[in-house]
């Protein structure tokens, strides 16, 4: 049952085999022994890809959730000594990844040495469902009628720019100005060339704004920004670095930018297994312990609502 599950997770008898950590001949075996015992065909499989007949959507849904129910089982009978173990799949975006994410991970595994982590490093939003994932952390809005989502802080958008841009282009005195400044935007934000400011009296500004560089990528608008090419409006925790040190200024210091919170997201299934929910518990810890990132965090889960996967 669970080489079964994980080549529907991965689409790959070969990914499976991978993640499994057994050969591709010895998990093609169980999947057909397997149907052999159910007398039964579960997956429909041709060169280019691996498809579900209906039966073997109904069983895979009723596997997920026994195997859900075992790992729980199993949890609940050591819970003595609070001991996780297996595998984590998790994906965060890079401005996390470095920190607070890495001495998180270091930290958890010296509690729970049998625990291990696959993660992928990316900012566009994976579908946890669909791709096998356990846990993501992610900054914004979260949606998905399948994901409940723990709030663990948040950041603020912050405009900046260097100062050698502001030498050579003058600073902007009002919101409007940015409509006639270089900026560059992000290609993963819900509006990337409209802006959204607030002054000291909370009234909203939106500016629609175009430049040189619109990227899949933080890190590479704010090296932009530093190297002088425009204005930029990133998280605080990833620009901090670069205006303490003076490289980046900030822009329009009067006005505050958006407020992103961060999640610990995963799949809503009945019982979550007991390594995925003391991770989750402890990042909840790492950022409460981080002022700066967690001001506004809560403990309570709750369920996100929207579009499947995004």
């Amino acid at each position: 049952m669970q080489a079964f599950v994980r080549v529907v997770e991965t689409g790959s008898f070969v990914r499976a085999a991978e993640r499994m950590g057994i050969s591709t001949s010895s998990l093609s075996r169980l999947v057909a022994d397997l149907e052999s015992h159910l007398h039964a065909r579960l997956l429909n499989r041709t060169t280019r890809k691996l498809s579900l007949t209906e039966t073997g959507q109904a069983f895979y849904e009723r596997c997920v959730q026994l195997l859900a129910d075992l790992d729980e089982a199993e949890s609940f009978a050591s819970r003595a000594t609070a001991q996780a173990h297996g595998t984590i799949r998790l994906t965060c975006p890079h401005n996390l990844a470095a920190q607070p994410l890495a001495p998180a991970i270091a930290s958890f595994i010296a509690r729970h040495p049998a625990v291990r982590f696959d993660v992928n490093v990316s900012d566009r939003v994976v579908d946890l469902v669909e791709e096998g994932f356990d846990l993501a952390i992610r900054v914004g809005a979260v949606r998905g009628e399948l994901l409940v989502a723990r709030k663990l802080g948040a950041t603020e958008l912050v405009l900046c720019a260097a100062p050698s841009y502001l030498a050579a282009h003058g600073a902007p005195k009002v919101p409007a100005d940015l409509a006639r400044h270089q900026v560059m935007t992000y290609a993963y934000s819900p509006t990337p060339r409209t802006w959204q400011l607030r002054d000291a009296d909370g009234r909203s500004h939106e500016v629609h704004v175009q430049g040189p560089l619109h990227a899949n990528s933080g890190e590479l608008a704010i090296g932009a920004a530093v190297a002088g090419l425009g204005i930029v409006f990133e998280p605080a925790d990833m620009v901090g670095p670069a205006l303490a040190d003076g490289r980046l200024v900030r822009v329009l210091p009067g006005y505050r930018g958006s407020t992103l919170d961060i999640w610990a997201v995963y799949p809503s299934r009945r019982h979550l297994s007991a390594k995925v929910r003391l991770f989750v518990a402890h990042l909840a810890e790492v950022f409460a312990a981080a002022p700066a990132a967690s001001a506004s965090a809560s403990p309570r889960p709750r369920r996100a609502g929207g579009r499947k996967g995004a």
